[in-house]
């Protein structure tokens, strides 16, 4: 009885209230401005309002469950999630040339979204079973566990989530403990990279050559993002206009649904990946910053999470879906900006879309785990 009534009690006081205040405050804001890209309460509208619902819903059930028990089943919920993705290799349902969607009947669901929040809990799982004999080898066996459904997903292809469940990932063998002087042979070999493609693109972005390792749509994707203006009306499209929207906003912005390139639909996906052309456009440079400095706190309100935490699991995992945060807002705010090629990065709380929103809630929830969780030992 009075377990139950112990459990009964860490559901009502679940929420890091710092952390959900960001998170409410995040919500309003994003409601906001969606009902400016939409142009007033329509369908999209409401679908989101219950998406946020469902989020907070999630979240709080997630908050609720001790870091213990979510340790016991982090290998289980790894395993089911790369089960659904070999089930999409081979019997997914393909939409506009990518296969994603596996369809169990009862519902349809796109499993890649749960690896953004399964492998950090496998791999935080890991580290924390091998605490204190940490080896090489280990570190091996963490990045196979990376790999296997990193490779799945851009399989598929989905380079966007791929590139979301690699952060994840990477960050939480980052913190546990992987040498920074084992990274800088790959920094430098990316800089090489991209430095190679920089002063080739003329040679390398011609129709008939074939990258071999991209995709054409993601070889497109590269080249627009070198040089927008080679296809203004096709593949470049998407960027000028958002880069229009965002310097058109000046400083202080035109004022709340007064936003010019978003209400007369220049700007294209301007409810999901481009959202936040819209925002600059309407609330101008300061509104870009306050946007920056609530993102800013949401990061680190988790990452000092993650270092009050009580357990290896708990830092690993609370520093994970921290920098997960901080990689959707560089991705998309980078993308939209055009410093960073379009990938198909939702904005945390302000794009439209119930799996994103759904998969942000459970790491906010997660976050609440961590942070309320005292060990039996430090109650006494």
């Amino acid at each position: 009885m009075k377990r139950l009534a112990n459990q009964g009690v860490r559901v009502l006081t679940a929420f890091d209230w710092p952390l959900l205040a960001l998170l409410i405050i995040m919500a309003v804001l994003g409601l906001t401005i969606m009902h400016s890209a939409v142009g007033g309460t329509d369908w999209r509208f409401a679908e989101q309002t219950r998406n946020f619902v469902v989020a907070f819903a999630a979240m709080w059930i997630a908050a609720a469950l001790p870091p213990p028990l979510l340790m016991r089943l982090s290998p289980y919920v790894y395993a089911v999630g790369v089960i659904l993705l070999l089930g999409v290799e081979f019997f997914g349902e393909t939409s506009k040339g990518a296969t994603r969607w596996l369809d169990l009947g009862l519902v349809r669901i796109q499993p890649s979204e749960m690896l953004k929040i399964s492998v950090p809990m496998m791999l935080a799982w890991y580290f924390h079973k091998n605490k204190g004999s940490l080896r090489l080898r280990d570190f091996f066996v963490a990045s196979l566990l990376l790999v296997i459904p990193f490779i799945l997903i851009v399989r598929q292809p989905d380079l966007g989530t791929a590139l979301l469940v690699f952060a994840s990932g990477f960050f939480v063998i980052y913190f546990g403990g992987l040498s920074f002087k084992l990274l800088v042979p790959l920094f430098v070999g990316g800089a090489l990279l991209i430095g190679g493609v920089i002063y080739y693109e003329e040679q390398i972005c011609q129709p008939d050559v074939d990258w071999v390792v991209l995709h054409e749509y993601q070889k497109h994707r590269v080249c627009t993002l070198l040089d927008p203006t080679s296809d203004p009306l096709g593949k470049g499209f998407h960027t000028i206009q958002s880069m229009i929207a965002i310097g058109s906003g000046g400083i202080y912005g035109k004022g709340y649904l007064k936003g010019t390139q978003a209400h007369l639909d220049f700007i294209p996906e301007r409810t999901t990946d481009f959202i936040f052309a819209v925002y600059a456009e309407e609330f101008g440079l300061y509104g870009g910053i306050m946007m920056l400095v609530l993102y800013g706190l949401l990061v680190m309100r988790g990452l000092h999470i993650a270092m009050q935490a009580r357990t290896q699991y708990g830092r690993l995992l609370a520093g994970a879906m921290a920098m997960m945060f901080f990689t959707y807002v560089f991705v998309n705010i980078g993308m939209v900006t055009g410093i960073l090629p379009v990938v198909g990065v939702p904005l945390p709380f302000l794009s439209y879309g119930g799996t994103a929103l759904l998969t942000l809630g459970v790491a906010g929830g997660l976050l609440m785990s961590i942070s309320r969780y005292r060990p039996p030992r430090d109650r006494e």
